[in-house]
């Protein structure tokens, strides 16, 4: 199912996306999610969360690599646990960010200016670079 941002979003229209741009994609949507994480903002976070794990979906079901797969299906345990949980972590919500982007070597390049640097930031990740 395509989030409700994506409606249009089909699984043969994710998969002319090269699994680089996917996991980039996720990435930021999970990044925009890590910018939600104050008290008034659990609503609008949980739909960026909702969004992260469609997207999840679409890119396990549009690729036939068991092991891709179940890497992915790991991790997107680790944004389920975000979703459910009572309150937001910085710390939680940048470690499944880190781990999503050494999928790929596009978006590992991104690790250290999403979240080393993020961690450095007062308030963690989702403040002004």
């Amino acid at each position: 199912m395509a989030p409700k941002q994506h409606a249009g979003l089909t699984p043969e229209r994710w998969a002319t996306f090269p699994l680089e741009r996917q996991i980039l994609m996720l990435g930021n949507e999970l990044n925009r999610a890590g910018k939600l994480l104050g008290p008034g903002d659990r609503e609008l976070l949980r739909d960026s969360l909702e969004r992260v794990l469609a997207l999840t979906d679409l890119t396990v079901a549009v690729h036939g690599r068991a092991t891709l797969r179940r890497e992915l299906l790991r991790w997107r345990d680790l944004v389920a646990a975000l979703y459910v949980a009572p309150e937001p972590s910085a710390a939680e919500h940048r470690a499944a960010l880190r781990c999503l982007l050494q999928f790929t070597r596009a978006s590992f390049e991104q690790v250290e200016l999403l979240c080393d640097r993020a961690a450095a930031r007062p308030g963690g990740i989702g403040g002004p670079l």
